[in-house]
Parts: structure tokens; sequence; C-alpha cells
């Protein structure tokens, strides 16, 4: 996993341009127009996410559509993943633990 995309994520007015996209795939103009700020803010923005893989670009007649990566959000759900297995192991074995003291105390 990639510390770059944890970075781009973290910036709120980011994160809600993700937030639109998953709707949607969208151009500059609709994204400023959908979080209500300027076009050069959301164009900086998206070459920021584009730069750490969390959306691609792709020319339709004389605008740019932006569309979210799908390969990226499947890491970071393996990346989450990882953390719950690893938890699930951390847990049983306490389980393990508390039910073998008990029957000790028994």
């Amino acid at each position: 996993m990639d510390a770059t995309t944890f970075a781009a994520l973290g910036e709120p007015s980011r994160l809600r341009i993700v937030e639109l996209l998953r709707l949607d795939r969208l151009s500059v103009g609709d994204i400023a127009e959908g979080l209500g700020i300027r076009q050069p803010q959301v164009s900086k923005h998206l070459r920021v996410l584009r730069e750490a893989g969390v959306v691609d670009v792709e020319p339709v007649a004389r605008r740019r559509v932006y569309h979210l990566r799908a390969e990226t959000f499947e890491e970071i759900g393996d990346w989450v993943d990882s953390f719950e297995r690893l938890w699930e192991a951390r847990l049983d074995g306490l389980e393990d633990f508390l039910a073998a003291t008990a029957t000790d105390e028994e």
C-alpha cells in the first residue's frame, strides 16, 4: 500500500472529489459546481489524485472526464482486510486463553 494514496485522500477537498466520483464520471466543471469551488482549485486537486493513482482522466469531445481507478480502491480494501484478519486471529487467541484460564480456575 502506497502512503501517497492516503496523503492524497487525506485532504478534505480531495476526499469530497472522490465522493462525487463514486457516483459518476465527471468533468472539472461538474466537480467544481458540485463542490462550490473554482475550477483551477479542482484541477490542482485532480492532478494530485491522478499522480497518486486515485483517478484517471479521458478526453471526451472537448472535455476531460475523470473517474476513479478501481484498482487503487481494491488495494485499499485488501490492506484493510489484512488488519481484520490480524485482529480476528488475535481475538481468537485471547478467547482461547480466557477459556483455558477459566478451565484452570474451576
